[in-house]
């Protein structure tokens, strides 16, 4: 029986008692949310709210959002420099100084013996922009090393070098605006839902005020697929193929638009040729994807006024995945949807802030997208800093994904790991755990001193973490925004910035170069640097309080104007050395490990919403972490019968490089050939995957690699669960 509405008990918030709301942006995905966090009298961090108004989240946050401000007392923190002789001994409590001594010397001592090289550098997407610019400044300019790269080479880099082949830059070309504009959409490889919340409802809110059709391109029928107008379930690894007998058809039938192409566009001749060979007949029996579905798709796509693409690691982290990018940006470029309000390539990005690496770290090259190839670049930059040109390298180092492999050859012998966990994110673990202990000494930077990388390290420098300090992240669509710091770090806990300024001073080259001592004058440094007629990173019309004050503001922003442009390439004018842009003729080379006998199942692997990347951080946080605590993998029904796996059993993963245990959850999101495993858990999916590198981006092949399942004791295996979780 119902309960009438006099005995009905209200819902009630709970009252946190909150005195102060402090300005901040969210520290986890890319779609860069506003929010508050709000400080008790005792100015304990004790809520979090979105920003109503902001442009970005209008005032709504995902659940990672929602319980942020409770990262400040999260378990695992490191409060003091540890130091150690030897790896797996006992870690000692050591100072500041004595640290930034000893490193330095280590360092020195490593690069006089084996040469300026043989230290390498790993950072993150996690640091704020002002940081990342001053380590960029610290290892190219006193530390002298070419071997430094950011882990965004395992998420974005095939998106960086897609967008560099096409147009000539890095940068997404377009904004969330387009959600609202646009006439169709297609994702590749994005689960919205679940990797970047706030945008898919976004996209929702737009579906709600005018529909239009929303086409989803993924092997497993995510959330995303389930609310799809067409899912085309393909084959993994094969996106290329099928963006191919994409532009196949339109130029068939004659849907594209000339007039654009020959006005903006390079190459067509030699781009028609090679899509002339993936008619869709053929391609079909590639990608797996009905050929009369590849014509209907092709023709609303390029019959739509306004057609848009967005893709995440679905793209990316494949052996084709920069091609993949310039496969979505030809469609883009032939149809006339560069640039056109609902009309763009948008990568998703992954971290909060790769775009910032991407743009300030100096990591593929100097800071504000300058290169190291260029000597008028590195003659701008060695004037600014007061360092000598030629102590530049010419041309790009080691990215993240040859640095370990150039450990075990002996090339690299000493590694600085900052605030990113390679034991974790890297595919072929076991591979990494022997490379990291042949290294001659080993720092670790991280905010969480139970971080699984460091138990390989030499020393451990604690980290202030996101609210323990003050600076910018910019978001996906190239929004530039503020975090304030609302609370201090633990212990002895310092912000990054501090720490590379600190150990710059013991460098010859760092005693020389100008290191700012506030985040808001190593921003006005960066203003200056951005400045240019011809520069797109232009942020010279932005300050720390006028970012603030609007929410953030997109780049570029030049000098005098009051906004940010919305949107790239909006004049056709591309950053190329003819000013056009570039249509990639591209052949498909199969090369992925595909599922046979010995191996019958394809391995997936992506995001789930309530954590983050490795779990250094929503790991530690009761009220995401108590959804999903457990390593498991999706199977579908039939092929979990045909091996008689029974659901919430564990089971045994195993391929050519490892394996894993996991807990089985059947489900007909996947296919019967295919197992699906969420990424954020240590000792799982990387200790299967493959590790096969694109060749422009170096970016691994997350997504494709076989596995074959087997039965283990299951009273073995709940007890290595319950020491995963108490570890």
């Amino acid at each position: 029986m119902l309960l009438s509405r006099k005995n009905r008990k209200p819902i009630k918030i709970a009252d946190k008692q909150v005195k102060e709301w402090k300005y901040a942006v969210c520290g986890y995905c890319s779609t860069g949310c506003t929010l508050e966090v709000g400080l008790n009298a005792e100015g304990k961090p004790v809520a979090s709210r979105g920003k109503g108004g902001a442009h970005v989240n209008q005032g709504k946050l995902c659940i990672k959002g929602i319980f942020e401000h409770e990262l400040s007392e999260s378990s695992g923190r490191g409060t003091q420099p540890l130091i150690r002789d030897k790896m797996y001994e006992d870690y000692q409590p050591t100072t500041w100084d004595y640290a930034f001594d000893h490193m330095a010397s280590e360092f020195k001592r490593i690069q006089d013996k084996y040469g300026r090289d043989s230290v390498a550098v790993v950072s993150t997407g996690q640091l704020l922009t002002e940081e990342f610019y001053t380590l960029g400044k610290l290892v190219r300019g006193a530390i002298g090393t070419n071997n430094y790269d950011g882990n965004t080479t395992l998420c974005m880099a095939s998106a960086v070098s897609g967008y560099k082949r096409s147009f000539g830059s890095d940068g997404p070309p377009g904004c969330y605006d387009d959600f609202e504009n646009t006439h169709c959409l297609m994702a590749f490889g994005s689960n919205l839902p679940e990797q970047h919340p706030i945008i898919y409802w976004r996209l929702k809110e737009a579906l709600e005020k005018r529909k239009f059709p929303l086409i989803v391109v993924d092997p497993r029928v995510t959330m995303m697929a389930q609310f799809a107008d067409i899912h085309l379930a393909i084959t993994p690894g094969t996106d290329l193929v099928l963006l191919n007998a994409l532009a196949h058809v339109i130029l068939q039938e004659g849907l594209q638009k000339q007039d654009y192409i020959d006005a903006h566009c390079n190459d067509f001749e030699a781009f028609k040729a090679t899509v002339e060979k993936y008619d869709p007949t053929t391609a079909s029996k590639i990608c797996g994807i009905d050929e009369d579905m590849i014509r209907h798709v092709a023709r609303i796509y390029a019959n739509a006024p306004s057609a848009m693409s967005i893709w995440t690691m679905g793209i990316n982290q494949s052996t084709h995945g920069s091609d993949g990018v310039c496969g979505i940006n030809n469609l883009n470029l032939i149809t006339g949807n560069i640039g056109i309000p609902g009309g763009t390539s948008l990568s998703i990005t992954g971290q909060c802030n790769a775009m910032g690496t991407r743009e300030w770290s100096s990591c593929s090259g100097l800071p504000g997208y300058r290169a190291l190839e260029k000597e008028e670049h590195r003659e701008e930059i060695g004037k600014f800093w007061g360092v000598d040109p030629e102590f530049f390298p010419k041309k790009r180092g080691l990215q993240q994904t040859d640095i370990f492999p150039a450990i075990e050859s002996g090339q690299i012998k000493a590694l600085w790991i900052v605030a990113t966990n390679p034991l974790t994110s890297m595919p072929n673990q076991p591979r990494i755990k022997k490379a990291l202990e042949k290294l001659e000494f080993m720092v670790v930077q991280d905010g969480y001193k139970d971080c699984e990388t460091t138990h390989y390290a030499h020393m451990y420098l604690p980290a202030a973490v996101w609210g323990e300090k003050e600076g910018v992240q910019t978001n996906t669509e190239r929004r530039v925004n503020i975090v304030r710091q609302f609370v201090n770090p633990p212990g002895e806990a310092k912000p990054d910035w501090w720490i590379f300024n600190q150990l710059a001073k013991r460098f010859e080259n760092g005693q020389k170069i100008h290191f700012p001592e506030s985040t808001s004058e190593i921003f006005d440094e960066m203003k200056v640097l951005s400045k240019g007629e011809k520069r797109t990173l232009d942020i010279s019309g932005m300050s720390h309080d006028l970012i603030e004050q609007n929410n953030g503001l997109q780049w570029p922003m030049r000098e005098g104007q009051e906004v940010g442009d919305q949107r790239l390439y909006a004049d056709g004018v591309f950053q190329t050395p003819s000013g056009k842009a570039n249509l990639l003729a591209m052949e498909y080379v199969e090369n992925n490990e595909v599922p046979d006998n010995q191996f019958p199942f394809w391995l997936n692997s992506g995001r789930v919403v309530e954590h983050f990347h490795t779990r250094t951080k929503t790991g530690k946080l009761g009220n995401l972490n108590k959804f999903s605590p457990t390593p498991y993998m999706e199977i579908n029904p039939d092929a979990a019968k045909d091996l008689g796996i029974n659901s919430m059993q564990y089971v045994r993963l195993v391929s050519k490089r490892g394996d894993a245990v996991v807990m089985a959850q059947l489900t007909h999101r996947v296919p019967r050939d295919m197992v699906f495993i969420p990424m954020h858990y240590h000792d799982c999916v990387n200790r299967l995957s493959l590790g096969l590198l694109d060749p422009y981006s170096r970016q691994p092949a997350f997504k494709q690699c076989a596995v074959r399942i087997e039965h283990v004791d299951q009273a073995e295996a709940a007890k290595l669960n319950v020491e995963r979780r108490a570890y």
